[in-house]
């Protein structure tokens, strides 16, 4: 389509027809954002995005991420009319209604077109840092003719103020990732009114600093908008367009200000906009010939498909190429049964963090897909093996990334790269810092990402660092996110099987909590009891009374404590719980036999007691409800009752009640 404002104009006046008609439907939504941005969506999709509305998995696509997602209407808009098969007009009609893909903000589960699920500001632009680094990566490792597209983002000014911006575009800038290109929707207001009531920073500067390309452009000018988006699409350095805008644009008697952002229109305002933009068709209509420009942009994108196709056939990398695409694990060529098999011949006295980078080790020289990284603690997390070059501007092929002081970034790079495709993504930084990530660990669990968190240092073993670096309450916080796995391994084998699980969960992330101290090994055999999330480690001696259950560290505290018990004849199963969330999917039976009826259960581990009441009932919860104090680790668990001296007293005198 040539740039003819006199047809793009009427197309971009679809859009603001459709984002005011289904927020007033809903009496809910954000109107301004997707009226104010219209022009330059219209651009971007008529003349620079490449897509196929017929195949939205196109593994070659361009990416468009709207980081700006309260503003949902826009992208329901943009699918709709381009042609793609969801959302229809009624659901576009239903917006906002319980069961319509058209959510009060995108997510991807609901629609093949949107690649993220955005709406937490910032973390649709940090996610696209991580496709952009994807892309790079596959295109270095599979070349132009199967790789080879670019990243577009719609920000506003909510995400360009979130702190996670400043970790995104730093980490990018540092990357040189030249194929993501960020469209800045300038208007400068804000749910509390003008953007300079609470900022006055010089964002341009800001983005010049990080490496970035930045230019601007009239974001209500077609031609001014196209030269912008070409010298974007040019640049050698990831790429900041200030899009200059009226939120609202076509409300009359509202654009402009802060009262468009967030509400509807009103029917009053609904019409006069109407007369204002010269569009006459009714409400969740789009006249025949504005609909049909729209759905010819797709043609464009079904040739370039064709022939990405015909070059995939031919590819001797083709087949290795789609399967890393589809998340397909390569077959397994025995290395992990030999790893196995190693730690049964020879058990290790090793930190569980330990474990994981051994695990690490055959784990990706297996799969090539696996890319890791670390927020600044390579030598703490041991995240990094010897099959894991870094990965830099100078070695996009490399498979792990120096992060920084960057966790929420991180964190949100990874969802990034999990959703592009053809990565799995793992990350390390402290337990504690769990929460810096937590809104994007949440994100990997609504989003279905296959992110793997591995988090170390995970109790009172942090030691002489004191309270700002033990955790307490994060492991048991984690547990309470929704489609999340969280693993906390006893020893080596029970490592590398959360390894292993964590590895085959394509649709949820998994977060491994390691220690820093050595454990001893527990397990003499490999038979991947972890994938029940709880077994019995050890069976009661003498007529069954107590049954311990422990997580990590103090699953070996739990085999002493049995062991005393069972000296003064009390009967005492351990039960080893890595995964609580596995242990709650398996059968009732299951569950029954290892927490039977009439016996006293214990808990035992080195967090807050919140939760696991779920297990025990009414037995008794050793743990830790406060916070912890600086000091050797072996003096910590000794202060805070993790002894058999302290716990075997305290059983007695329960079962003696």
């Amino acid at each position: 389509m040539t740039l003819d404002p006199s047809r793009l104009a009427p197309m971009a006046n679809a859009i603001r027809a459709l984002s005011m008609d289904a927020v007033q439907a809903a009496n809910s939504g954000h109107p301004g954002m997707p009226m104010g941005m219209a022009d330059v969506a219209t651009v971007l999709y008529s003349q620079f995005l490449k897509f196929d509305p017929a195949a939205p998995k196109w593994p070659d696509r361009d990416r468009f991420v709207l980081s700006a997602g309260h503003g949902s209407m826009l992208i329901y808009s943009l699918l709709h009319l381009t042609g793609y098969a969801a959302p229809t007009m009624a659901d576009i009609r239903n917006f906002r209604q319980l069961h319509s893909p058209c959510a009060g903000h995108p997510e991807n589960t609901e629609l093949e077109g949107v690649e993220c699920t955005t709406g937490p500001l910032g973390q649709g632009l940090a996610m696209a840092v991580g496709m952009a680094l994807a892309e790079r990566h596959l295109n270095a490792q599979f070349g132009d003719s199967l790789v080879d597209h670019k990243t577009w983002v719609i920000a506003g000014d909510g995400c360009l103020m979130e702190g996670i911006n400043h970790e995104a575009i730093g980490l990018a800038g540092h990357l040189k990732l030249d194929r993501l290109k960020v469209l800045w929707d300038d208007n400068r207001i804000t749910i509390d009114g003008d953007t300079d009531l609470s900022t006055s920073e010089d964002i341009a500067a800001r983005f010049k600093s990080a490496g970035w390309h930045v230019t601007s452009c009239d974001g209500h000018d077609f031609a001014d908008i196209a030269r912008a988006l070409a010298e974007a699409e040019a640049a050698d350095k990831p790429t900041l367009v200030a899009c200059r805008t009226v939120i609202g644009k076509g409300a009359p008697n509202k654009q402009g200000g802060h009262n468009v952002h967030g509400a509807p229109l009103g029917a009053d305002e609904i019409a006069a906009a109407r007369e204002y933009l010269g569009w006459n068709a009714a409400p969740f209509e789009v006249p025949a010939e504005i609909l049909a420009d729209w759905r010819s942009l797709g043609a464009k994108g079904a040739k370039l498909r064709a022939e990405w196709e015909a070059r995939l056939a031919a590819d001797a990398q083709g087949a290795e190429f789609m399967r890393r695409m589809v998340g397909e694990l390569p077959a397994d060529k025995g290395a992990a049964r030999d790893y196995m098999a190693s730690l049964v011949a020879e058990p290790p006295k090793v930190a569980t963090r330990k474990s994981s980078e051994m695990a690490l080790g055959a784990l990706t020289a297996a799969i090539p897909e696996l890319v890791g990284g670390s927020a600044d603690l390579t030598g703490s997390n041991l995240t990094k093996t010897k099959s894991t070059d870094p990965l830099n501007p100078g070695n996009y092929g490399g498979r792990y990334v120096y992060y920084g002081i960057r966790e929420f970034g991180m964190a949100a790079a990874m969802n990034g790269m999990a959703l592009h495709g053809g990565i799995i993504p793992y990350g390390g930084t402290f337990l504690v810092f769990a929460d810096y990530c937590r809104n994007a660990i949440r994100l990997s669990a609504i989003q279905h990402a296959r992110v793997v968190y591995v988090m170390t240092h995970d109790s009172l073993g942090v030691g002489e660092d004191g309270p700002t670096h033990q955790p307490v309450e994060h492991v048991m916080s984690l547990r309470a996110i929704p489609n999340l796995l969280v693993f906390r391994p006893a020893d080596a084998i029970e490592t590398a099987e959360a390894w292993a699980l964590a590895l085959k969960q394509d649709s949820r992330p998994s977060v491994l909590a390691l220690t820093r101290q050595n454990l001893p090994p527990l397990r003499t055999e490999a038979e991947m009891k972890t994938a029940r999330g709880a077994y019995r480690l050890k069976a009661a001696g003498a007529a069954r009374e107590v049954v311990l259950v422990a997580t990590g560290s103090e699953v070996s505290l739990a085999m002493d404590v049995a062991a005393a018990l069972e000296g003064k004849g009390i009967g005492a199963d351990v039960v080893s719980m890595p995964c609580a969330e596995l242990f709650d999917e398996q059968d009732a039976a299951y569950r029954a036999d290892l927490f039977p009826a009439g016996t006293l259960k214990v808990s035992i581990e080195a967090g807050v007691t919140l939760g696991w009441q779920k297990y025990v009932g009414d037995g008794l919860t050793i743990g830790i409800d406060t916070f912890g104090a600086s000091g050797p680790a072996d003096q910590l668990f000794k202060h805070f009752g993790f002894s058999v001296e302290a716990i075997v007293p305290k059983i007695e005198a329960r079962l003696a009640a």
